[in-house]
């Protein structure tokens, strides 16, 4: 799961009440049915830091609820906000996620050394999704790195 630390970081997810957070405002039909579809309480995920000079991942976090529709897209106020959007059928959903823990900075350049990790999505040119998938192969080799 990505974000870039100047909208949400590393150390904002540390500081939240009980270190959750409704991972809303995706507005990305690929990355929304990785969260609708896929993902379910107690998965984990990496949080990743993006567009910042050092990407990378940052922390281990947990599925903790899973996807609901996502608030902020019903609320006009919101930069988030989609019209076509209705109560009784939502368009954007999200997931609660927890904080298990930081880790250290796993640099993206770093990740693309290790052949083992070729195929993570994440580490592929042109991928711009805020959330993919990690192959459990994939997620036991950074364990590893850790």
């Amino acid at each position: 799961m990505k974000s870039e630390p100047y909208k949400f970081s590393i150390d904002n997810f540390s500081a939240l009440p009980n270190r959750t957070v409704a991972w809303d405002g995706i507005r990305n039909y690929q990355s929304r049915n990785f969260m609708r579809n896929q993902m379910a309480v107690g998965d984990q995920a990496f949080f990743y830091h993006s567009c910042c000079k050092e990407p990378g991942i940052v922390g281990i976090a947990t599925v903790s609820q899973a996807a609901y529709p996502d608030a902020t897209q019903f609320d006009p106020q919101n930069r988030h906000f989609d019209p076509k959007a209705t109560l009784i059928n939502p368009r954007w959903f999200n997931v609660e996620i927890t904080l298990v823990s930081t880790t250290r900075l796993i640099p993206i350049k770093e990740l693309r050394q290790y052949p083992e990790l070729s195929r993570m999505r994440v580490l592929q040119t042109g991928n711009r999704l805020s959330i993919t998938p990690v192959d459990p192969a994939e997620w036991r080799f950074i364990m590893n790195l850790l």
